[in-house]
């Protein structure tokens, strides 16, 4: 893939991150809303990336304080600084606005702007709630999604789904592991797109 092409995709997720700080602002949830229901995923990761926020902020002000006398070099590191926060915010914005679905078109799994994967209900093989905590490399068939460093949801597929990563790569994905504020919640919602077993 070219260098032009791979930094058309990441501009792109740059642009969906930046319209997820306008829907947080105005509390809305891409994606939900009529027969679809979200499945929110980002409690676990929101302590650390506001911590992060404020490490950034303060050093925004210190710099400007060092900095003062030197105006080009205080402008440059203010914008970069500047848009380290919002970045960061940005990351949290779209893990809150773009969270996991469920509906009759069947289940929307979502890493905020980076990975948006759509399964529909015939595809789904089987869901549980599984914690795990990801410290290999997961198989090539295998998707994982962790935040905070734990996955809560299995769900195994009848054939592979294709996707995307950031940078465009094509994969397949037979399981897909992630994470979600309230796992039971997602996998009774998950079961009911099932087919009801036969009786014997």
């Amino acid at each position: 893939m070219s260098a032009l092409r791979k930094a058309r995709l990441v501009a792109a997720h740059e642009g969906r991150t930046a319209v997820s700080l306008g829907l947080w602002a105005a509390r809305r949830r891409d994606g939900v809303g009529g027969s679809a229901e979200g499945f929110g995923y980002a409690r676990a990761q929101a302590s650390m990336l506001y911590s992060l926020v404020f490490v950034a902020v303060v050093e925004t002000a210190g710099l400007a304080v060092l900095l003062s006398g030197f105006p080009v070099a205080h402008l440059i590191t203010l914008v970069i600084d500047l848009y380290g926060v919002l970045f960061v915010l940005g990351l949290h914005a779209a893990a809150v606005t773009r969270p996991h679905t469920v509906g009759p078109a069947g289940l929307r799994v979502r890493a905020a702007a980076r990975i948006d994967l759509r399964v529909a209900p015939e595809l789904i093989a089987s869901v549980r709630r599984d914690v795990r905590f990801p410290a290999a490399k997961a198989p090539d068939d295998v998707l994982e999604l962790p935040i905070a460093g734990q996955t809560s949801v299995t769900v195994e597929l009848t054939e592979p789904v294709g996707y995307r990563t950031l940078l465009g790569a094509p994969r397949q994905a037979r399981t897909i592991r992630c994470h979600a504020d309230d796992p039971t919640a997602l996998v009774t919602a998950v079961r009911a797109l099932l087919p009801a077993p036969e009786p014997a």
